[in-house]
């Protein structure tokens, strides 16, 4: 029933084809791609991946459509958002944001300037994967970015508008076309809860949902996908059995090592005082969000909790964190109290923040496709 509900969504939108011709480089793409290059200037002779793991997900190009002029309005003036419901949350050069999933789960792309500086803030239902980055310069021109209306391994196909080269969401990577092997540089985003972002951030700027779009904000068109004894829609790569393909993990890879940790692990622990390629870290749960891809409404999902990761040294000491209660955390050299947000709010340390480290909180099965040769953390008990 599920994914008949997403097949009805999603498939209607395939019908409407993009006009055009993607020129002599359309003749790199097999006769039996399941997607379309018409219309596309794409140089589908330059990849990095195999065409044949590309396909369509049914709606077209921008057919579900970015936002390229966000409006925001304060976190004191928002009364639409309930204190359980999911936000992404990016901090970027002292300028801290939060976008509604409710909003992004009808765009997918936010084109933004954060602290300044041109970012892209992303949000896959299909991987439950919130992805933010420095959109780069090419020749001058900031990249824009919008929906390929592509999924590769179930995960949002991205394209950018000056080269039209496609880009994988999830690891911010250009994948096809003229840039192909490029790396985004990838930011810190969580998704937590409401209550907790703005009690951290009272006044700061909220993605509004007057978008000049009408859609039904809150409503989840997905209800139901996080089903964890489910299967992931238009999936057809490989299954580490390790974990089911619908667990919820957090994935951190840095200095050349890959780990994931199931939320199931981290609800007992709330705490995992880790090293990941040499550098110290910490991954912290709270509870206290809801999943924006159970119900029938966003704010309406069960509590899966919320996941920081932080490097752990502070001033030249690396500290070690245990649950504090309430959804808070203490660290063992000072006794400070902190949040989920790496936000230290009593004690000696009162004031700091732990720096934040790019993750992914996904489920299972799309960690295991990109980090094929991860690790799985295993409780410390």
């Amino acid at each position: 029933m599920r994914h008949a509900v997403l097949a009805s969504l999603l498939l209607p939108l395939a019908a409407c084809a993009q006009p055009g011709s993607s020129g002599d480089a359309a003749g790199c793409v097999p006769p039996d791609a399941a997607f379309s290059a018409a219309g596309w200037q794409t140089d589908f002779c330059t990849a990095a991946v195999p065409l044949s793991e590309i396909r369509s997900g049914g709606p077209p190009r921008d057919g579900i459509p970015p936002l390229d002029d966000p409006t925001f309005e304060a976190a004191s003036a928002v009364d639409w958002l309930r204190d359980e419901e999911p936000v992404l949350y990016l901090s970027h050069r002292g300028d801290a944001r939060a976008y509604p999933i409710q909003v992004l789960m009808w765009h997918e792309i936010v084109n933004d300037h954060v602290g300044g500086a041109p970012v892209g803030v992303t949000f896959c239902p299909l991987c439950n994967a919130a992805v933010a980055f420095v959109r780069p310069e090419v020749e001058g021109d900031t990249l824009t970015f919008g929906t390929s209306g592509n999924l590769r391994m179930s995960d949002l196909v991205m394209w950018d508008r000056q080269t039209e080269s496609w880009w994988q969401q999830v690891t911010g990577e250009a994948i096809v076309g003229e840039l192909t092997g490029t790396q985004l540089e990838l930011l810190p985003a969580s998704i937590v809860s409401w209550a907790a972002f703005r009690e951290r951030h009272p006044e700061a700027p909220v993605l509004s949902r007057e978008t000049g779009f009408d859609r039904p904000y809150g409503q989840n068109p997905y209800a139901g996908y996080d089903d964890v004894d489910a299967s992931p829609f238009l999936y057809d790569g490989p299954h580490d059995g390790r974990l089911r393909p619908m667990d919820r993990v957090v994935g951190v890879a840095t200095g050349g090592d890959a780990v994931a940790y199931a939320f199931d692990v981290l609800r007992e622990e709330r705490a995992a005082n880790d090293t990941v390629g040499g550098e110290p870290l910490a991954v912290l749960w709270a509870p206290g969000t809801a999943s924006a891809l159970d119900e029938g409404t966003v704010a309406g999902g069960r509590d899966v909790g919320a996941v920081g990761v932080f490097r752990r040294t502070l001033g030249g000491r690396t500290l070690t964190f245990e649950p504090a209660g309430d959804g808070r955390f203490r660290d063992v050299e000072t006794g400070s109290t902190w949040t989920v947000l790496g936000a230290a709010v009593d004690g000696p340390l009162r004031g700091e923040a732990l720096d934040a480290v790019p993750h992914h909180a996904v489920f299972w099965f799309v960690w295991a496709a990109f980090q094929p040769e991860g690790t799985l953390y295993t409780s410390t008990d």
